[in-house]
Formats: structure tokens, C-alpha cells, sequence
């Protein structure tokens, strides 16, 4: 059982992965967008997926962060988190959950400070960390459901 993390934003796309038992999450790559319409972003996300399918495990779940505000409520880009999480379920099949992504930015950023300090390195990988970190939220609900 396999799950795929997604950062969506309108520049880029952060993809995070699961391992196989579905239990931890690691950040897999960053997707530069040439196109901001969500339509558009799930049919090029979309296009990785026959990579993921080829494994023994195949994909089992897509989990998007939804974009909120620290009050809860929707952002300029929660609709377009969620009209693209809708494509990518009708692309792919896939089941596609959405989670609450608040301050997983700020979380990733911080995490990779850590480890690295020249912030032109961090930015490059920012996005995939916060799917990471969207995708283990997910999974880690999972394990206390």
C-alpha cells in the first residue's frame, strides 16, 4: 500500500511518497508548473503516475494539502487545491483525500534549515518537504484511526 503526497501551488508542485507498508512519508520531487490553471497541473502530475504504477505496490491513495488560513477558513488558492485534487481523482482513479496543510511550509522550511543553510538550496526543495509532511499527517491519522 503506497500513498503520494501533493503540495499544490500555482508555480510549482511538491510530491512527497510513501513507503510500501504506508507508514512513513519522504519528499520525492518538485514540479515546476508552466501552466497555474489546476485543470491543467493534475493532467502533467498525472503523467507520473504510470512511473509509481510499474512498482509492486502500485498507488493506493493521493493525499493534497488543502491551503488554509491560520482561522480555518479557505485561501485564494483552496479552491483551486480542490478543483485540482477532483481532476487528478478523475485522471488517475485514484481516490485523492485532502488535509488541512497549515503552516507545513513554515514546517518544512524549518526542518530543512536544519541541514542545510544556504536557503537558495532549501527553496528548491521546500515543496516536496511539505508534501512529505502533508503525506505523514495523513498517514500518521491513519495508524490512530
Amino acid at each position: 500500500m503506497r500513498f503520494v503526497g501533493v503540495d499544490y501551488g500555482r508555480k510549482r508542485i511538491g510530491l512527497a511518497i510513501s513507503d510500501a507498508t504506508a507508514f512513513l512519508a519522504r519528499p520525492w520531487q518538485v514540479v515546476p508548473l508552466a501552466d497555474p490553471h489546476p485543470e491543467t497541473a493534475a493532467v502533467m502530475i498525472a503523467d507520473f503516475f504510470p512511473r509509481l504504477m510499474n512498482e509492486d505496490d502500485g498507488v493506493d491513495g493521493i493525499v493534497v494539502g488543502l491551503p488554509r488560513r491560520l482561522d480555518g477558513t479557505d485561501t485564494t488558492l483552496t479552491e483551486d487545491a480542490r478543483t485540482f485534487a477532483r481532476q487528478l481523482h478523475m485522471i488517475t482513479g485514484i481516490e485523492v483525500f485532502l488535509i488541512d496543510e497549515r503552516l507545513t511550509s513554515v514546517e518544512a522550511e524549518a526542518q530543512l534549515a536544519v541541514r542545510e543553510k544556504d536557503w537558495r538550496k532549501r527553496k528548491k526543495q521546500i515543496d516536496a518537504v511539505a508534501a512529505a509532511i502533508v503525506l505523514q499527517d495523513f498517514l500518521d491519522s491513519r495508524v490512530r484511526s
